[in-house]
Order: C-alpha cells, then sequence, then structure tokens
C-alpha cells in the first residue's frame, strides 16, 4: 500500500529533506505568482486587442480569483484525501497547461474561461505547497522557512515583470503565456523525489485503523464530509470562521492592489512600460525582504503580532500613496509599501496551519483561505468599476479598509502555535 510505502521513509525532522521539499515548493510558488502576474501586464494588450471595458479587463481577474478559490477547497480536500505531494504535482500541471492554451484563445469569453479552468491549479497548489512544507520543516524556525517559502511568489512577480518586459513588445500577450507550459518538469521531477510528510501518512493510518475495528467516523472521501468533521469540533470551526473572514480582508486588498498596481502606475501616473516595470521589481524585491523578515520576526515575536503589524501598517500607507505621491518620491512610496504589505503573507501560512490538527489540516486551510477569496475575487472588478466612475486610486483607499480589517481580527481573536504540524 502507499500508506505503508511512505510510512517507511526517513522522519523530515531527522534530516534534510525538509531542504529538497523547501526548494521544490519554492519553485512552485514562484511559478504561481509568475503566472498570476502575467494577466496584469497583459490587460492592456488584451484590452487593445478584444475590444475591453475597464469592468470586463478588471472581470479577468475575478475569473482568476473565483478558479483559484475553487481549486483551492478542492486542494485542500484533495491533499487529506490523496497526500499533500500528489496534489501539488497535479495542480502544476493543470495551471501549466490551461495557462499555455490562453495564447491560443481570440475572445473574452474563450480567455475568461480558460483563465477560469487554469487557475483550479493556481488555488490548489498555494494551499498544497504551504500544507506539505509546514509539515516537513521543524517547529523552531517553521515560520523563517515559511515566510522565506512565501517569496516565492514574489519572485515569481519579478520574474513575470522581467519576462512581461522583454517579450511583450517583442512577441506579444500571447508567447507571453506559451512559456507557461515549461512548469510541467517540475512536476515530473517532484513527483519521483519527494515522498508524503509523516503527519499525513500518520492521519491515514489512523483512518485506516479506526475503519477495519469498525468506528463510525464521517466520510471524507468528499469535500463535504470534511467539513462536516470541522465543524464537528467547536474550536475548530470558529477558527475555520475567523481565518475565512481574515483571509478575505486580506486577499481582497492584496489582489485588488496587485491586479491594477501596473495600469495605475502606468495610466494616472504617467509612467511609460519600461518605467512601470523597473519600479514594480522593486516593489517585488521590498516583498521578498519584507516577508523574509516577517518570518524571523515571528519565530521570535509570535506570529499574531506580526501578521497584525503588517496589515495595519499596510492600511495605513496605502493612502499615503494615493494623496501624497509625486514623481520624486513615488518610488521609495513603492519600496515601503512593498515591504509592508509583504508582512502578513510572510506569517500567513504558518499561522494558518497552526490552528488545525493534521486530520483535517488541508481542508480547514484551504476552505478558510479560499472561501476568502471571494473577497479576492469581488476586488479587481470592484477597482475597475471605480477606475470608469473616478480612478483607481479610490479603489486603492478602499483597499486599505480591507487591509485594517483583516490586521484587526487576528489581532483580538486567533492565539500563536495551537497545534505542531510535525506532531499533530
Amino acid at each position: 500500500m502507499e500508506v505503508a510505502a511512505s510510512a517507511g521513509a526517513l522522519s523530515p525532522a531527522k534530516n534534510n529533506l525538509w531542504i529538497i521539499v523547501f526548494i521544490f515548493c519554492f519553485l512552485g510558488l514562484l511559478i504561481d505568482g509568475a503566472d498570476l502576474m502575467l494577466l496584469s501586464y497583459s490587460l492592456s494588450s488584451l484590452k487593445a486587442e478584444f475590444g475591453l471595458t475597464s469592468v470586463e479587463a478588471g472581470s479577468l481577474g475575478s475569473f482568476t480569483l473565483a478558479g483559484m478559490a475553487i481549486g483551492g477547497i478542492y486542494g485542500g480536500w484533495a491533499c487529506d484525501r490523496f497526500g499533500r505531494v500528489k496534489t501539488v504535482v497535479w495542480s502544476i500541471v493543470l495551471f501549466s497547461a490551461g495557462t499555455a492554451v490562453l495564447g491560443m484563445t481570440h475572445s473574452y469569453w474563450q480567455f475568461a474561461g480558460t483563465r477560469f479552468f487554469a487557475s483550479l491549479g493556481l488555488g490548489a497548489l498555494y494551499v498544497a505547497c504551504n500544507t506539505l512544507m509546514a509539515e516537513y520543516v521543524p517547529t523552531r524556525y517553521r515560520t523563517t522557512v515559511l515566510g522565506t517559502l512565501q517569496a516565492g511568489w514574489s519572485v515569481g512577480y519579478i520574474v513575470a515583470t522581467l519576462l512581461a518586459g522583454w517579450i511583450l513588445p517583442n512577441h506579444g500577450w500571447r508567447w507571453l503565456f506559451y512559456v507557461a507550459i515549461i512548469p510541467v518538469i517540475l512536476a515530473v521531477l517532484m513527483q519521483r523525489l519527494v515522498p508524503e510528510p509523516q503527519a499525513w501518512v500518520k492521519a491515514q493510518a489512523e483512518r485506516a485503523r479506526a475503519k477495519a475495528e469498525g468506528i463510525k467516523r464521517v466520510s471524507a472521501k468528499k469535500p463535504d464530509g470534511m467539513f462536516k468533521l470541522i465543524f464537528s469540533d467547536p474550536k475548530a470551526s470558529r477558527m475555520f470562521i475567523l481565518w475565512a473572514l481574515t483571509a478575505g480582508f486580506l486577499q481582497f486588498g492584496y489582489y485588488g492592489v496587485n491586479n491594477w498596481m501596473p495600469s495605475y502606475l502606468e495610466g494616472e501616473l504617467g509612467m511609460n512600460f519600461k518605467s512601470m516595470t523597473s519600479y514594480m521589481v522593486g516593489t517585488y524585491a521590498a516583498m521578498i525582504f519584507g516577508k523574509i523578515l516577517a518570518g524571523l520576526a515571528a519565530d521570535r515575536l509570535g506570529r499574531r503580532l506580526v501578521f497584525a503589524v503588517g496589515a495595519l501598517g499596510t492600511a495605513i500607507f496605502l493612502p499615503v500613496i494615493v494623496l501624497f505621491q509625486s514623481p520624486d518620491n513615488i518610488l521609495w512610496m513603492l519600496i515601503v509599501f512593498g515591504f509592508l504589505y509583504g508582512i502578513p503573507y510572510g506569517v500567513n501560512a504558518t499561522y494558518m496551519t497552526e490552528s488545525f490538527e493534521a486530520k483535517f489540516r488541508g481542508s480547514a486551510v484551504g476552505g478558510a483561505y479560499n472561501i476568502g477569496r471571494i473577497g479576492a475575487a469581488v476586488a479587481p472588478a470592484a477597482i475597475g468599476f471605480l477606475a470608469s466612475h473616478g480612478s483607481i486610486g479610490v479603489g486603492f483607499l478602499v483597499m486599505g479598509g480591507a487591509y485594517f480589517i483583516c490586521g484587526v481580527i487576528p489581532a483580538l481573536f486567533i492565539r500563536d502555535k495551537q497545534f505542531d504540524p510535525q506532531k499533530q
């Protein structure tokens, strides 16, 4: 049996296998982040070729995030049902192939439908990578490692920025999506080299033993069974609701700003494409530093404190950018902003995974985070609406309010280190 075979692997806490796992997961999130940003950089080209309004262009981001939400929920369940590694592998295959097909589309609805399908894999990958990594890395520096892992997303943003600067002017937006087929190679290698973590193997063995002994349990063969298991536990259900609310406001702010920042710099601040991409590289480089530093700080000062500081700092600084930016100060403002809005994501993965037990961790984290993507799905279209009736800057002020709420909820209600993913 596969579970028995996996159980024979060496304990991840006693060897350096977690480093190999980290490399694969880092590359996975790098690709995830790059894929997400390819749409942002191609929006202007898509508007021109397909004749899109600002609301239609923004809705492409909403289709993306809606697909990520559904993919994340099912991806979390698949992590618990079939394994963390298998879910990572098939998620990469799904979004890589789907994104490449985007280059062959010729209308708004073709693009939107294909993007939604590919985004199922994007959402599943984020949950699967974070759950897998949390169960491999030793507890004493878990947040440092997972914070650095989140930097993979930001490195992906830089990769996408550099690719856009090279490919878009010379080859057009279609080739920007064709290159997304390359990560399938990563999926093949990971399937061969990385075993399932011991926490998942142990949880599967306990389920098999309970079944053999005739102990009646809630069925986890379908997502609804796993969620019934979560909501049968009062503590888990409370954490699920709190994290779903926190994730909703976090992603409403994060994805709204992320999807429209290039257009804001290019359209409302009058930057040319080359200058805009250079400024965005600076922002994402600062975000990488923010995520890594957040992980280090959270292992020493606590997950709750660092998360709240990052979210509330971002809430304060977004209005500062909109109201006080100028050609002389916009670069340093974007660098400070990149640092601040990277902090919550540097802590988010560890903070969430330590809030739930292993038996339903993937489903709980995937469910709460991806129900929160309702906020993410609404945000790009909401800013598009505000842009068509005013400015993108007004939308950014609304995003600042969302960041404020997402900092307050965990600060008041979600304590640190409720479960150790290496043991529970």
